[in-house]
């Protein structure tokens, strides 16, 4: 099969350098003195993007460029578009070495100086950057778009549903909000994702959520276990998408353990090895203090695992004891800026620390004597407000008959 597969993914790139994917009209187009038609996009992704336009005016074009960008994006590429005597040009943009997130929507517009110093400028055109390698399929519900191009409808329609019900599991721990479009993109292994990632400037990860482009992608391939991977994964980058769209640029701001831990939370399949790693380290003394979570997790595989368990364990836990409107509370104090220890104590009135030490004594069982001697605390003081009273009140009588006898007043 794999030569067969090999030819079909040739095919599909053909057809992909060869499609025009515009977000407007191919006509004609006036604007300030230039006529700008014949707009054309083809690119095979990663490699390289060509843009086409015929460029005309009544008086003379002195230079022509076409300017694009990432929707998003802050800095916009300027480049030269060199015209024949017909107005008609193009560029290659090497989208190899200068890359674009995958499925990411880019801009485009052209410009030319005319020969009486003026300069004019189309209007404004998009496209979709797709992972043009792969012959995608989709279904849809709603706002919610699968695609796939490895294994049959039953295939996409376990990501659509896993996708379904993982928003149903974020909606309750977060306000939902579906107003915009989610795209869940399954790749059917490892090493086709990371190609993507990768091509995209990316690091590798085992699955990822674009947020900002409410795109998410993980790799999972027709299997018996499909299920329990889509019902794990797919839940998991959602959340980090649904985080975004709750809070803004806010969400940049959230400790990293809380972020993932949110996330991990909605899994409807929790890694069993979690608990087993968080056993393990707190028996040898090596769990990571939460603080040290807050700006990254450890670059090493084991420590970073052990990470997960914990963040997992840990926003749990957070949500157990003071409920969804706490946890919310609290994404919503990082949001706003305030760092690891004040975020938990505007949120929980007690600071990040303290609140990780008592979740290794209520869910890790450490400290167990220091913890019963605290819960004991309220009915010791209770038992020695009550002894202690009486026993005043008799040293008070004594004190005053000693004074009546030597004749104190």
């Amino acid at each position: 099969m794999r030569p067969v597969k090999s030819l079909l993914r040739v095919g599909w790139a053909i057809l992909g350098m060869a499609a025009l994917l515009l977000g407007r009209p191919q006509q004609a187009e006036a604007q300030g003195g230039i006529e700008v038609s014949d707009i054309q996009v083809a690119y095979r992704f990663g490699e390289q993007i060509t843009f086409q336009a015929r460029i005309q005016a009544s008086i003379g074009i002195t230079q022509a460029s076409v300017l694009f960008r990432q929707m998003d994006e802050q800095v916009t590429r300027v480049e030269p578009l060199a015209l024949d005597q017909n107005g008609a040009g193009s560029f290659q943009y090497n989208a190899a070495q200068n890359v674009f997130p995958p499925f990411s929507t880019i801009v485009f517009w052209f410009q030319a100086a005319l020969a009486d110093g003026s300069t004019q400028t189309s209007p404004v055109y998009n496209f979709h950057y797709d992972d043009n390698r792969f012959p995608w399929r989709q279904t849809a519900h709603g706002q919610i778009t699968v695609h796939w191009y490895d294994g049959d409808e039953a295939f996409g329609q376990s990501a659509l549903d896993a996708a379904r019900a993982g928003l149903a599991a974020v909606g309750q721990v977060l306000p939902l909000s579906l107003d915009a479009p989610l795209d869940v993109y399954v790749y059917a292994n490892a090493d086709d994702l990371q190609g993507a990632l990768f091509l995209g400037g990316k690091q590798w990860v085992g699955g990822h959520a674009d947020p900002a482009l409410g795109v998410v992608m993980v790799a999972i391939a027709p299997n018996p276990a499909q299920g329990i991977q889509m019902d794990t994964e797919i839940p998991h980058e959602l959340a980090h998408v649904m985080l975004y769209r709750s809070l803004g640029a806010g969400y940049n701001r959230l400790p990293a353990w809380l972020n993932e831990g949110i996330a991990a939370l909605v899994e409807r399949y929790p890694k069993p090895d979690y608990a087993n790693a968080l056993t393990l380290a707190s028996r040898n003394n090596s769990l990571l203090p939460l603080a040290d979570l807050c700006d990254s997790f450890p670059p090493d595989a084991g420590r970073a695992y052990l990470a997960y368990a914990q963040s997992q364990s840990f926003t749990r836990y957070l949500r157990d004891t003071y409920g969804t409107t706490g946890l919310t509370a609290l994404t919503k104090a990082y949001a706003d800026g305030l760092d690891c220890e004040l975020g938990a104590t505007r949120a929980f009135g007690l600071p990040l620390t303290q609140l990780d030490t008592r979740w290794r004594e209520s869910v890790l069982g450490q400290n167990v004597a220091g913890v019963a001697l605290r819960d004991l605390a309220p009915y010791l003081l209770m038992m020695g407000l009550a002894l202690f009273i009486p026993l005043w009140g008799v040293m008070t009588m004594l004190i005053a008959k000693r004074k009546e006898a030597h004749g104190f007043q």
